[in-house]
This record gives C-alpha cells, sequence and structure tokens, in this order.
C-alpha cells in the first residue's frame, strides 16, 4: 500500500514525499481512513510507530477542505503529557502542512507565555497543548475552544500516569459537544477504556502492534550489580564499548543530575533532562544529544515519551521503573523504523520483583549476565533457558562490549 491510496490530497502527498517516506506504517494505514471518514478512533500504536503523522495528516485534510475561516479560531487541539512531545508533535504539523494553507502552533510551560498569546491570536487552526499551560491560558481569556472541531489525546496512557484526569475532564468540558475525537494510547488498560467512554462517541478501535509489544529489533539485556557499582560500571561499558550516543534513565531527578555529574567527571560528555530543569535547558541538551556534542542523556520518565532521536543504539535502565509499562516507553527510543537497538537494564537484588513484572509484561525472561569485576555478593540462582526468544540485532557495529562472565554461582533461591 502506498500513501497516494489512502486519500490524501496531493499537497499533503508532496510533503510527505519530501520526507522520504514511500508506505504508510500499520498504524497510518488503519487510522488515516477512518479518520478521513470523521470517525471517532481509539488506537493503540507505541513509539515510534508513525503514530503522529496517523491523526496530523487526515486533520490537514480535513481542515484545509474547506476555506480557512476569518479570524482562524482554533479548530483542532492536540493534547499532549509532555513539553518534548508536544514540541515534536508541532514539528510534524509545520513539515506535514508545508505546501497547505494552515497555520499552527504549541504551548507548553516553561517558558515565557506572551510569545504564545500573540501567535494565538494571530490565528492559528491547529494548537498543540500541554494541560497546564492550556487552561492557564483559558483561564486568563487569552484562547478559547469553542470552535474546536477535532480533539486528539495522544498519549492517553502516559496523561493518566502523570495524574493529569482531572485537567483532562476540565478540557473536555470546554470544548463543543459536537466534534471527531481521537484517542491514541500505548496500551488499552482498564482505565484507558473507561476513559475512552466519557469522551469518544462509537469509536472504531485499532491496533497496531499486540498490546505492550516491544520492537522486535530490540536486543534486551539484564547486567547483574550491586547498587554501589552501577555508576562505575555505566562508564566503564560506555567508554570500553565506545558507545557515542546513550540514552539512560533514572528514577529521579536527583539520581540523574548525580549520575550527570559522575559521568562528565570522568570524560564522558552528558547531559541530565528532567522536570526541574528549565524549558530552555532541557531543549539545549536534547539538540546536543541529537547533534553528537553530548555524548549521554540522563533522564526521568518525562523524557520516555515524546523523544525523537533516529537510530538510537542504546538505552540504559539504570534503575529499573516500578511501573512495568514504563518499560516498553522507555526502550521505545530505540529500535525504531526498523533500525536494530540494545536495551541494557542494571539490575541489583531489590530491582528483582520489578524484573519480574517487566518479565510477566513481556511473556518472555530477559537474558542475565555479570560484567568481571562487578559481580553482585548475592545472585538468586536463574532458570537455563532464559535466553529463549529473543533476537541479536544485525550488522551492530555500535561498538565492542566489555566481556562477560556469565558463569553464574549456586546460590540457593531466595
Amino acid at each position: 500500500m502506498s500513501f497516494n491510496s489512502l486519500g490524501l490530497s496531493e499537497s499533503l502527498l508532496k510533503a510527505v514525499n519530501k520526507k522520504g517516506y514511500t508506505q504508510p506504517s500499520p498504524i497510518q494505514q488503519k487510522a488515516i481512513p477512518l479518520i478521513l471518514e470523521r470517525k471517532d478512533v481509539l488506537a493503540s500504536a507505541q513509539t515510534g510507530t508513525g503514530k503522529t503523522a496517523g491523526f496530523v495528516l487526515p486533520i490537514l485534510q480535513i481542515l484545509s477542505e474547506s476555506a480557512p475561516l476569518s479570524r482562524r479560531p482554533i479548530r483542532s487541539l492536540v493534547l499532549t503529557p509532555t513539553r518534548e512531545l508536544a514540541a515534536q508533535v508541532y514539528e510534524n504539523v509545520k513539515e506535514y502542512s508545508e505546501f497547505v494553507d494552515f497555520r499552527s502552533t504549541v504551548i507548553f510551560g516553561g517558558v515565557n507565555q506572551k510569545p504564545q498569546v500573540n501567535t494565538i491570536r494571530n490565528g492559528v487552526d491547529l494548537l498543540v497543548a500541554t494541560p497546564g499551560r492550556l487552561l492557564d491560558l483559558h483561564n486568563q481569556k487569552l484562547l478559547s475552544l469553542a470552535s474546536v472541531e477535532i480533539f486528539v489525546l495522544d498519549e492517553a496512557d502516559r496523561m493518566l500516569d502523570m495524574g493529569f484526569l482531572k485537567d483532562i475532564q476540565r478540557i473536555i468540558a470546554l470544548l463543543p459537544n459536537k466534534r471527531q475525537n481521537l484517542m491514541f494510547s500505548a496500551t488499552f488498560s482498564h482505565d484507558i477504556k473507561k476513559l475512552a467512554n466519557t469522551i469518544l462517541n462509537h469509536p472504531v478501535a485499532v491496533e497496531a502492534t499486540p498490546e505492550n509489544i516491544t520492537a522486535e529489533k530490540v536486543e534486551h539485556r539484564v547486567i547483574r550489580v550491586d547498587k554501589g557499582q552501577k555508576t562505575e560500571l555505566t562508564i566503564k561499558l560506555i567508554t570500553e564499548g565506545n558507545w557515542k550516543q546513550v540514552l539512560i534513565f533514572t528514577r529521579t531527578k536527583h539520581g540523574a543530575n548525580k549520575l550527570c555529574e559522575k559521568l562528565t567527571k570522568s570524560g564522558v560528555s552528558s547531559a541530565a533532562i528532567h522536570g526541574n530543569k528549565a524549558q530552555n535547558a532541557r531543549t539545549a541538551a536534547l539538540d546536543g544529544f541529537k547533534k553528537g556534542t553530548i555524548r549521554v542523556l540522563v533522564a526521568t520518565d518525562i523524557a520516555a515519551r515524546g523523544l525523537d532521536i533516529p537510530l538510537l543504539p542504546h538505552v540504559i535502565n539504570f534503575e529499573l521503573p516500578n511501573i512495568s509499562e514504563d518499560y516498553v516507553h522507555r526502550i521505545g527510543r530505540t529500535g525504531r523504523a526498523g533500525a536494530s537497538g540494545e536495551a541494557l537494564s542494571l539490575v541489583d537484588h531489590e530491582e528483582l520483583d520489578y524484573l519480574r513484572g517487566i518479565e510477566k509484561l513481556l511473556s518472555h525472561k530477559i537474558p542475565s549476565e555479570i560484567v568481571s569485576g562487578f559481580e553482585p555478593k548475592d545472585i538468586p540462582s536463574e532458570p537455563k533457558d532464559n535466553t529463549r526468544n529473543f533476537r541479536r540485532p544485525q550488522n551492530n557495529n555500535s561498538g565492542n562490549r566489555p566481556k562477560s562472565n556469565n558463569n553464574r554461582p549456586n546460590d540457593r533461591r531466595r
């Protein structure tokens, strides 16, 4: 199937071709025709599957089919959980609307609101927003949502995880009753289905991949190590492996800052990105990481969604997330668009329950190993078949790994 068969206009196809895309992804094939038919859609799609274009392209098609209204009120609202994701969606909107008469902008907190307000006053057809800044500007009577025709709730599961349910409900109350609703989520959990019932009207459900299944070309690895040795081991892996671009996840902001400082002192250029960082600092860190001037980006889970980093080879879980689904979103940064990648988790004894929860979610055991010189003090015995069902990336020339010691001591199971 080609993009030409989806019913998109020549102007949109021109923009798609300019980006170098020839065939739509599975979520685009399923969602775009339904949205063009003006149906409400509940879509399950992982990060890196092209879901943003899956709703941006048909929205542009629908809104550009009619002449712009005189004052260009907001006709479509895309709500996202994080600033990074909002900025990414907005970039996609700009790229795909290059050859149509269309105005869009993005608003989020952490930056001066004045330029955002001025742009909205000049008229925008589509607004990408995070909940807090959107409600703030509305409460100041600086924008109106009374003309919204199409509402998109992106990364709905992450919205709930971050405690945005009440904000979502407030925003829904500001929208016209008659509108098209699109809801995208990485999972179809009970809470997501419950939320969908309050927003969507007779929705069509589509899934691009089975729920919570991670990218097939991602190699999952676990290294058992004591908590106090994680930093030293991380430095060893990056330097001896000559890894050039590494995204590391920590559980806390303080932990991200601390690890970043130690990496920098060891000669590994690093930057931290989390909620306490100013927006300009977060933007600069991400830009440096993409350009290669920063070798390691240390992030909390706020960065697990919305980071668009092509061909990222390595993701390290310095600490496992306590919510199993967050593992999927973290490692969704690698193995994108058919490329191979590695998801490495450093696991201490206190995190074994988190590891079991992740393996249950994946329906697979993750291969576990020990690095020589970093043997943990206490390792429970492991099943012998824990390496099955995992695919090793092909042609991975991202660097050599330090040698591992896979001979586990025969300790009694706890």
